[in-house]
């Protein structure tokens, strides 16, 4: 065989051949590679793409009669033909496949001698109409209505019951309406009939509507078509005979499963044209759907055996699982095409997994094969995809999973539903630092305004709560305590709905839902992708809650630990106002003495969860003015707590607002100017790291983290307060302590000037949320109100604060990496913004050669696959 020929036979490409789709088509290629494997293909002949586009110009019979006729001569009069398009991607589509070529009044008795005369006649009338309609343009409706006046006049159900006169007289009406609309008699050379149906296949693929279409598909406009001649496996005759569909894996789970149909004297993809009610695969599926009629392991028990087997060979040879589209003729098995078996995220991972395991991939090939994102599947509860939906709100799918709750508009209502047993959705206008303890206790977050990287969506990832953000066709009426929804309808508070984060999507009621599965298959793969990543994975822990589900998830320690959240608890916020509001530097660290202790004890717990494992903790980042009371009642307590008048407490609210408070006073510059905030919580820090040391064998080594940095002198004022506390603790513990200090890089000025500020880091870290919003101008928190027009319009290809924008962002990144190494070839470099848990952002992070990435907890498996097939990519030749 030479495979440079333009046509090839089927059964004499080699095993270890894989023929080019491009050349040969999708179906071709896979066919040559069932031959190969010795499975029971019928015998063929594989036309190119390009004879078949030098036949369309010049037609079948310049190229291939001669050989058409010795096909013919050499296979005997009861054999026939079938005609398949092969385009390169199945989902091109291409022309409808003609089968039963070569019958003729002087081979119809071979054929009844094979098949019987009612079968025989079957199959010529089926030619006929296949050819008239393909070849001759002829309306396909004709000869339906010739089969239905059969049916009507004889009183049956259907055509497969027809008697042998009624099909000797639809074969003479079928040759009759033939030679009236064409204007000759339907040929009666089987090398002519063939010769004719490769022209019209080939032509009809260039045609303009067929162009249209597949180039609709993602097709290019040179797409070139392949063709399939093959013998026929006629389904249609005496003994156990007919077609259909198989597959032998539950898609759901990926566990082995059976199920398809099988139609008795049928051909091609009658089993699923609805013509007859079809029979099920297995005796336990037909019993199971009580159905009558007898299942093909009953019918022939051995060709069920036979495909199991022939699935198990096709998995070893091409490396997945395949179903099969088959034919059975007097009950001897014919396969016709392998069909990869579909599946869900988690049987994609079970599927490859096992593959794996059986030799039929490698280790590496399975990690490539999932797409991460997909592992959310795994990691949160999920409406099942048989259930129902009843969407009546759309946003954006901020933290993924689905949960179903009452709902409730305030963070008390949520922690009283908590209290109650109850689940409750929290559904705000947008959400606030001070809705995270109502967070906590609620078991979805739904909000009106917001965008991927707002309060809400960013919490929600890091607490795996379900969370659409930006849900901007539903209406809150809060003075009648209703959601209202585009269609017109009302959701009262305490109304039953559910919050689909993976999709965006908000539905009445409580569809039935799949739990998570974080073992078996997820195990494996999550192990085989730490053994190959080269690049750390850690989480953005804010908490001891969010570092056990950190530890959980086997990360690589705490990227980012944002210490404002420990200052939101009920029995720390009252003091952490106090310190704010403040008037004296005495006063001040006076309530930051109250808060000290309070923040040791969460180090303490945090480095001993982590213990073995670094932690990196951001200095208080935040405008002071999130910590401060927004309602008359509130203002009232802290008033009274204070011992001060209300009107002082709102005077000094008024004071400290910004017009722009997230480009204010907030990160390092607090530190700088209130250096005594900074002071406590490097104390508490050392303190909790001498505790933990103390105590253990595995040494912590905290790293701290000045935010919002953008010039060197800011990083030299903090780092002198640092230095200067770690040496009065190891003074006052007597002991010595080891720790890092670093920056988080998210101004464009920091990552223009990281060579300077190399000089006094160990480490950078790219908060990638602000310096997107920095270097675009744009708001995280209220993009999201137009983003999707932008995203629809090819303004950005994708959400920069979902996906990072390599072009921009990516870029100042690149910058600051060349230039903080220069400095200091051993800088650690990282990114701890939320792009940390985006596939392709992590391969970005790895080609920049970064240290490691952190993202939210429930993210961080995503990571770890990302990370390894980063690795694995980036050891493949041609990448960079």
């Amino acid at each position: 065989m030479d495979i440079s020929d333009d046509h090839i036979r089927l059964h004499d490409v080699p095993q270890d051949c894989i023929l080019a789709a491009a050349r040969w088509g999708a179906r071709g290629a896979r066919l040559a590679q069932l031959a190969a494997l010795g499975l029971p293909v019928p015998r063929g002949l594989l036309l190119s793409t390009e004879l078949t586009a030098r036949i369309a110009e010049d037609g079948a019979a310049t190229h291939l009669v001669g050989d058409l006729s010795d096909v013919f001569a050499s296979l005997g009069d009861a054999v026939l033909l079938s005609l398949r398009a092969s385009p390169p991607k199945a989902e091109w589509g291409g022309p409808e496949a003609l089968l039963n070529i070569g019958i003729t009044d002087d081979r119809l008795p071979a054929l009844e001698a094979r098949v019987g005369r009612p079968g025989a006649l079957e199959l010529y009338f089926r030619l006929i109409e296949g050819y008239a309609t393909m070849v001759e343009g002829l309306d396909p409706e004709d000869f339906e209505n010739l089969m239905a006046d059969q049916v009507k006049y004889w009183s049956v159900a259907s055509e497969g019951e027809l008697p042998e006169e009624s099909r000797e007289t639809l074969v003479d009406q079928a040759k009759a309406l033939y030679l009236d609309e064409v204007g000759e008699p339907f040929p009666q050379n089987p090398a002519a009939q063939l010769s004719a149906a490769v022209d019209a296949m080939a032509r009809g693929w260039n045609g303009i509507s067929a162009r249209i279409l597949r180039e609709s598909h993602g097709a290019p406009t040179d797409a070139g078509l392949a063709l399939i001649v093959q013998r026929m496996a006629l389904g249609i005759g005496q003994g156990v005979c007919g077609a259909g569909v198989v597959h032998l894996v539950d898609e759901r789970t990926g566990t082995p499963a059976v199920s398809g149909r099988f139609l008795p004297q049928a051909q091609g993809y009658d089993a699923l044209m609805g013509m007859r009610t079809p029979h099920l695969i297995t005796r336990e599926t037909r019993e199971a759907a009580r159905q009558s009629a007898p299942s093909l392991e009953e019918l022939a028990p051995e060709a069920l055996t036979d495909l199991k087997a022939h699935s198990a060979t096709v998995a070893a040879g091409l490396g997945d699982l395949h179903g099969f589209e088959f034919t059975l003729e007097g009950g001897d098995l014919w396969l016709l095409d392998a069909l990869l078996s579909p599946r869900s995220a988690r049987g994609a991972v079970r599927i490859a997994t096992d593959l794996a395991r059986n030799g039929a991939i490698t280790r590496d090939a399975a990690l490539l094969r999932i797409e991460p994102r997909t592992l959310i599947e795994h990691l949160h509860p999920q409406i099942d995809s048989r259930a129902p939906r009843d969407v009546f709100g759309s946003g954006l799918p901020a933290s993924p999973g689905a949960a179903t709750g009452r709902i409730v508009f305030s963070p008390e209502e949520a922690m009283q539903a908590e209290a109650q047993g109850d689940n409750a959705v929290l559904v705000r206008m947008e959400t606030s630092p001070e809705d995270i303890r109502g967070m906590h206790s609620a078991c979805a977050v739904l909000t009106v305004r917001g965008g991927m990287t707002s309060h809400a969506a960013v919490i929600a990832r890091g607490l795996g709560l379900p969370c659409v953000v930006g849900a901007g066709d539903l209406r809150l009426d809060l003075r009648n305590r209703l959601v209202i929804s585009h269609d017109g309808r009302s959701f009262a508070e305490g109304s039953l709905i559910t919050i689909d984060g993976t999709r965006g999507e908000v539905l009445a009621g409580a569809p039935e839902m799949i739990q998570p599965e974080l073992d078996g298959a997820f195990s494996t793969l999550m192990s085989w992708a730490d053994q190959a990543r080269e690049m750390g994975v850690r989480a953005n822990a804010d908490t001891p809650q969010d570092a056990r589900v950190a530890r959980g998830f086997k990360v690589d320690g705490i990227g980012l630990c944002r210490t404002e959240h420990m200052f939101f608890h009920e029995d720390r916020i009252t003091s952490m106002r106090e310190m704010i509001l403040a008037d004296t530097v005495e006063d001040r660290r006076r309530a930051l003495a109250t808060l000290l202790p309070m923040q040791r004890d969460d180090f303490v717990e945090l480095f001993d969860i982590m213990r073995g494992l670094p932690v990196c903790i951001r200095l208080l980042d935040p405008p002071l003015h999130e910590f401060l009371p927004h309602s008359r009642e509130e203002m009232h307590d802290l008033a009274e707590a204070m011992d001060i008048p209300v009107s002082q407490v709102t005077e000094r609210a008024k004071a400290l607002a910004e017009f722009n408070p997230m480009l204010g006073k907030r990160g390092v510059r607090l530190g700088v100017t209130m250096p005594e905030i900074y002071e406590m919580q490097a104390r508490a820090i050392f303190e909790a790291a001498a505790i933990v040391n103390t105590r253990n064998l595995e040494q912590i080594v905290p790293e701290i983290m000045i935010p919002l940095v953008s010039a060197k002198r800011e990083v030299e004022l903090v780092r002198t307060k640092v230095e200067a506390v770690a040496a009065q603790v190891m003074t006052e513990r007597e002991l010595t302590l080891t720790y890092k200090l670093g920056i988080m890089v998210e101004t464009p000025r920091a990552a223009l000037r990281a060579g300077d500020l190399a000089a006094d880091s160990a480490f950078f870290s790219f908060g990638t949320n602000d310096l997107t919003q920095m270097t675009y101008g744009l708001s995280r928190d209220d993009a999201g109100r137009f983003m999707r027009d932008y995203v629809n319009q090819g303004v950005f290809t994708e959400d920069p604060f979902h996906s990072l924008d390599i072009e921009g962002v990516g870029e100042l990144l690149l910058i600051a990496a060349r230039r903080g190494r220069e400095a200091d070839p051993d800088l650690v470099l990282s990114l701890c913004g939320e792009h940390g848990g985006d596939p392709g952002s992590i391969h970005f992070c790895k080609l920049a050669g970064f240290d490691y990435v952190s993202c939210s907890p429930f993210r961080a498996p995503i990571a770890r696959l990302a990370a390894a097939q980063a690795t694995l990519l980036s050891r493949q030749p041609g990448q960079k």
